[in-house]
């Protein structure tokens, strides 16, 4: 029964928690408390992710989703934590970070991706197995088109999606006209705020 939730909750439209875990109060931690934290934040995602299962099959509503985010989150502050500690572990020790070393190449596309290395018993230069599934060069000649292409679709959906913002940022002072500029600034800080207030779509029934 530890996969479900405390009968209290079955059937609730609401169930109160807090908020998920920051990393200033897991830094002052010990290990051991990390590692006994980590397996509860665990039972917990996985209690919360059958009563979310299980919900569905019932076509019930699963009261406040958003507490597998806090879980997940919670988790990935952790695990960043922990990883504080072991590159500072390793850098006191051997002067290096102890993460693997990795390096950013190019596929056949001409795509970048992040690329970890890892040790092989036979050198790249005589290993034909390794060398034939990790093929890090192109030809741009043959993959100029594609390029182009693939970079405009890029450029086209940043395009829209900032559109997007634009137009959401015109309806916001359109229908709060006294709302905290502040916060739109800092959640659209890429976005000319003062030159959008003035925009027709954002002065609605206040236009002179």
């Amino acid at each position: 029964m530890e996969f479900f939730d405390d009968k209290k909750n079955w059937g609730q439209d609401r169930v109160y928690v807090g908020r998920s875990w920051r990393k200033e109060e897991l830094r002052i931690k010990s290990n051991s408390d990390l590692h006994k934290l980590w397996y509860v934040l665990l039972k917990e995602k996985n209690m919360l992710l059958t009563m979310e299962h299980e919900c569905a099959e019932k076509n019930k509503i699963f009261p406040n989703p958003e507490r597998i985010d806090k879980v997940m989150e919670s988790m990935h502050h952790l695990e960043e934590v922990v990883r504080e500690r072991n590159q500072a572990y390793y850098k006191l020790e051997t002067g290096e970070t102890g993460e693997r070393p990795a390096k950013v190449v190019y596929n056949q596309l001409g795509l970048t991706f992040f690329y970890k290395m890892f040790e092989h018993l036979i050198p790249k230069f005589m290993n034909k197995k390794w060398r034939d599934s990790h093929k890090f060069y192109y030809s741009y000649s043959e993959t100029k088109q594609f390029l182009l292409l693939y970079r405009e679709k890029l450029f086209n959906e940043k395009r829209k999606a900032l559109n997007r913002d634009k137009n959401h940022v015109q309806g916001l002072f359109k229908r709060f006209p006294n709302m905290d500029e502040e916060f739109v600034r800092e959640k659209y800080s890429e976005l000319n705020i003062d030159n959008l207030k003035e925009k027709k779509k954002a002065l609605g029934h206040k236009m002179n």
